[in-house]
């Protein structure tokens, strides 16, 4: 029998508190000596105008090309296996595109990576911190389609930085609002806490082989991790401990002695080049409510279907080869005209049929698999301090942070604090008692917040905490993946890929999930509805203009202050 892919999560009460409601909430942020303080009203900023980017509009052009090309002789019923952010997106597409898509979900819950559940107080508890970019231009063109963008709460154009030596300050990197690779320069140079002129020098000189040759040159760094790019371009080891670190738990919960330069560059060039790309969004409730039902709303009433509890076994096969159909682990045959896997590597791995397996396209999988993840929640019985934004903790077990009773509606506070953090690289930890883990988190929270918390709980406690565990999450981004990742079309006559570690420009995020499945979605639409004239692919379109080569080049050196680019997985 297959079980999806592996979650534990556990709840401790701990006092009793009584959850209040409220959105507008003032903060401050001062550091413990008193030298400089950081206000911020808790409001919602407005949406960006991203819809001019370069970006947005070819993923707007790859929604037209699925939804305007010709009606297929008869709509294909296509079986998707699973309903995370992927095969939600493919089902979706799908429709668009005149088929009748079945969506496979072996859970109760919706989301995959970004299940989320109710506790028995009704408090949401999330499979992990859930950022949206203003660079995911096919989740927003998801948003726009659905007519959801509401639903998105925006917040500063800045990025926020606990200093590790001194406890309780933050350092800021404000991004004016003028156009890019500008407000990203003027960023970095209003702030000088994280690395000296110096450093900043030679970081860019190590760069210039990038900013010259391109993203060949950065695909080819794939071979490499980022402590070994760095060293064999002469980059100062100060950079790695200050940025660097941080970067790598934050695009992939690994470090950088581990994770591929290509995945790094890769981002720099995606979400640092446009005008709005860096700027934060959170979702206003609970993904599975506020993003993914809209989803199954929208592809069941134009004709799919959605199953739920619905585990795969076999995938069973004709004498030739193909998909005959997928067989669920409560004996029931699902049948279709087209398959799709959509669900995680570790999970697809066990599932490919023996016949399959020596094919190097499935064969190559082995070299993927996911990466362990802790996300955690604790609900404080006082309100802190913290700030209506995602703040990067520089710790070395915590990545990121945020205090959801100030930053998102649904979870929103006004007497009492939630702060859900990110546990990474959590490799040594996944084993470990939640008890273990709590912790040494609180350790930690009481270097961020050193006037309001101690680890022995004599001054904020602990009302309850929730420690949520996937032992594998996202695949390992680590040196030499890029050559293994597949792509959507698969060799096998009636079945397609989907899932972020399939091969597309935007890594293993939410918006390379939603990506892949719209790519498979396209692929099927070439190979059904336009069977004969197969045209260039709108969302295969790469920018190589001038232009974009030096914005490249400038925020490179930007970047280094604001080192984080590409969050929820």
């Amino acid at each position: 029998m297959l079980h999806t892919q592996t979650m534990r999560s556990s709840t401790r009460q701990v006092a009793p508190g009584t959850r209040l409601t409220g959105l507008r909430v003032r903060s401050a942020v001062r550091n413990v000596r008193g030298r400089q303080a950081l206000e911020v009203v808790a409001r919602d900023y407005p949406k960006p105008a991203f819809e001019t980017a370069d970006t947005f509009q070819e993923a707007q052009a790859l929604s037209t090309k699925l939804k305007t090309a010709p009606r297929p002789a008869k709509p294909l019923k296509v079986v998707i296996a699973g309903a995370g952010l992927a095969g939600l997106s493919a089902a979706k597409y799908l429709t668009d595109a005149g088929h009748q898509p079945i969506v496979l979900e072996g859970r109760d819950v919706l989301g995959g990576k970004v299940a989320a559940w109710k506790d028995e107080d009704g408090d949401w508890y999330e499979t992990g911190l859930h950022i949206f970019f203003g660079a995911y231009p096919n989740m927003m063109n998801v948003f726009k389609e659905l007519n959801i963008e509401d639903r998105l709460q925006w917040k500063e154009h800045s990025m926020i930085f606990a200093m590790p030596d001194s406890p309780g300050e933050f350092s800021r990197f404000d991004f004016p609002d003028i156009p890019a690779p500008w407000n990203g320069v003027i960023a970095i140079l209003r702030n000088n806490q994280m690395l000296t002129w110096p450093e900043k020098i030679q970081f860019a000189i190590g760069l210039l082989p990038a900013i010259i040759f391109g993203q060949k040159y950065c695909e080819e760094q794939d071979s490499l991790t980022v402590s070994e790019w760095m060293k064999k371009q002469g980059v100062p080891d100060r950079v790695n401990d200050e940025v660097f670190i941080a970067m790598a738990k934050a695009l992939a919960f690994i470090d950088p002695d581990t994770l591929s330069m290509t995945v790094v560059l890769t981002a720099l060039n995606r979400f640092l080049q446009e005008r709005h790309g860096s700027k934060m969004a959170f979702l206003d409730g609970a993904p599975p409510e506020r993003l993914c039902q809209p989803m199954v709303d929208y592809f069941t009433a134009r004709g799919g279907e959605l199953k739920m509890n619905a585990r795969i076994k076999d995938i069973v096969l004709n004498e030739d080869g193909s998909v005959k159909h997928y067989k669920l682990t409560s004996g029931e045959i699902v049948e279709g005209d087209l398959y799709m896997s959509a669900v995680p590597v570790d999970i697809l791995k066990l599932l490919v049929p023996d016949q399959w397996k020596p094919m190097r396209y499935f064969s190559q999988l082995k070299e993927l698999e996911g990466v362990p993840v802790i996300n955690i929640h604790i609900w404080f019985d006082r309100k802190l301090t913290t700030v209506d934004h995602l703040l990067f903790s520089r710790s070395p077990l915590l990545s990121v942070y945020a205090d959801m009773s100030t930053t998102c509606k649904e979870y929103a506070d006004d007497k009492a604090s939630m702060l859900e953090l990110v546990f990474a690289p959590a490799k040594d930890w996944i084993g470990r008692s939640d008890e273990d883990i709590i912790a040494a988190t609180m350790t930690e929270l009481e270097r961020l917040f050193p006037t309001e918390i101690r680890a022995d709980q004599s001054m904020a406690k602990i009302r309850k905490y929730k420690v949520v565990k996937t032992p594998l999450s996202v695949y390992e981004s680590r040196a030499g993946r890029e050559a293994y990742r597949p792509t959507q079309k698969s060799p096998i006559s009636n079945f397609y890929l989907a899932g972020d570690f399939t091969k597309q420009k935007y890594l293993a995020s939410m918006e390379g999930a939603i990506f892949s499945g719209k790519l498979a979605a396209e692929q099927i639409v070439n190979d059904y509805n336009l069977k004969g004239k197969l045209p260039a692919s709108a969302s295969s379109a790469e920018s190589s203009s001038p232009e974009l080569v030096a914005a490249s080049a400038l925020l490179a050196l930007a970047a280094v202050g604001a080192g984080v680019v590409g969050f929820g997985q």
